[in-house]
């Protein structure tokens, strides 16, 4: 069996002001950092995440010293018009009236869909599943986003439940577990063992 805690990212000052934050490369705030300097997760044997800042940050603070492995489909959403604005800015936008109205179905003008989002994360997951088989890696973080993390376990949870019940706040997650044999042989499924401490 292969450990896995999916981790979501530390807090940024646009989480702070519940923006979308996806392509923008911002690092963590002092808030954030404190709450993660708080936080105590086992050693793992590799540490996998987004290429952006804010994982990289977390990261770090959470697994002192051990290098991590940059994956780069493992990224946020490309929230497009909406990116790095929040409701309050947005609020008068057709284009976003038009998203909330199809509940979030629709793609994000000049950015990507639901569906391409999703494609791009799952090739990712998959890349940490087969390097972490190949190296014979039993206990793995990955260090990601809260939309990262919604699609891996929309898809792959044992516990069937829609992407926005998924949802983590900042340094929140999941412990999971996979059989690597299931998985070679494309029963990919992730058993639940708990939610992580969220901030």
């Amino acid at each position: 069996m292969i450990k896995l805690w999916l981790i979501r990212h530390g807090k940024t000052e646009g989480n702070k002001l519940s923006r979308y934050i996806g392509t923008t490369d911002e690092p963590l705030c002092q808030e954030g950092t404190e709450f993660l300097h708080k936080m105590d997760y086992p050693k793992v044997q590799a540490v996998y995440v987004s290429p952006l800042k804010r994982c990289v940050q977390t990261a770090e603070i959470l697994f002192p010293g051990e290098p991590v492995h940059i994956i780069e489909e493992l990224a946020e959403c490309d929230f497009g018009e909406f990116e790095n604005k929040n409701y309050k800015e947005l609020e008068g936008n057709p284009h976003y009236q038009e998203w909330i109205d199809s509940n979030g179905t629709l793609p994000f003008p000049g950015g990507e869909s639901r569906e391409g989002f999703k494609s791009r994360n799952l090739r990712g997951f998959d890349r940490v599943v087969s390097g972490c088989i190949r190296s014979h890696v039993v206990e793995a973080a990955l260090v990601i986003h809260g939309g990262t993390i919604m699609n891996i376990m929309e898809e792959y949870a044992d516990i069937q439940k829609p992407f926005y019940e998924w949802h983590v706040r900042n340094g929140g997650g999941y412990e999971v577990e996979l059989d690597e044999n299931l998985w070679k042989n494309g029963r990919k499924q992730l058993r639940v063992n708990s939610a992580i401490m969220e901030g």
